[in-house]
């Protein structure tokens, strides 16, 4: 079992990584300093990041400095960092078929609609895009909270895939 002082890997996964991912990688990296590594990946990058997921970031005073678009193939391979859990934020990539993740991370379905796909006036996109990071949150501190070091890696998964049920 970790050590109190053991930093965990999570690759925040969805299609585009332009979005929502990407929002889970930031909040995660802050909320989870010095406990959590937090990535994103996308089954078919967009190639950028959405400007409305860089505005909600820098309004919320993130750093946003070399957040891209990527691919979930930097992670699949032999020089990719090990990662504890796998976490897929939207219904396109979970049900792909997914690269073979090195060490048996633990996976998770943590669906949330798709802020980039909200047609309408610019207030109704950041809207969208606030309640997905809102959730996102919401859901991150809750994986946060959960006593890591003492549970066995089936109540991990179990745990993981009961957030994405809030």
């Amino acid at each position: 079992m970790p050590n109190d002082h053991h930093i965990r890997s999570v690759l925040f996964l969805c299609t585009g990584n332009s979005a929502r991912s990407i929002l889970a990688e930031c909040t995660l990296n802050r909320l989870g300093q010095g406990r959590f590594q937090a990535f994103s990946a996308g089954s078919q990058p967009a190639g950028k990041v959405n400007p409305y997921a860089l505005e909600l970031l820098t309004g919320e005073s993130y750093s946003i400095e070399g957040l891209r678009s990527k691919s979930w193939d930097e992670f699949s391979g032999p020089d990719a960092p090990s990662l504890e859990f796998i976490i897929t934020v939207c219904g396109n990539a979970a049900d792909e078929a997914c690269p073979v993740w090195h060490g048996h991370p633990a996976i998770a379905y943590w669906g949330v609609p798709d802020p980039a796909a909200v047609t309408g006036s610019p207030e109704e996109a950041r809207e969208a895009f606030l309640s997905a990071y809102a959730k996102l949150k919401a859901r991150i501190q809750l994986l946060i909270a959960l006593p890591l070091e003492s549970l066995e890696p089936l109540a991990v998964k179990r745990r993981l895939e009961d957030i994405g049920c809030i």
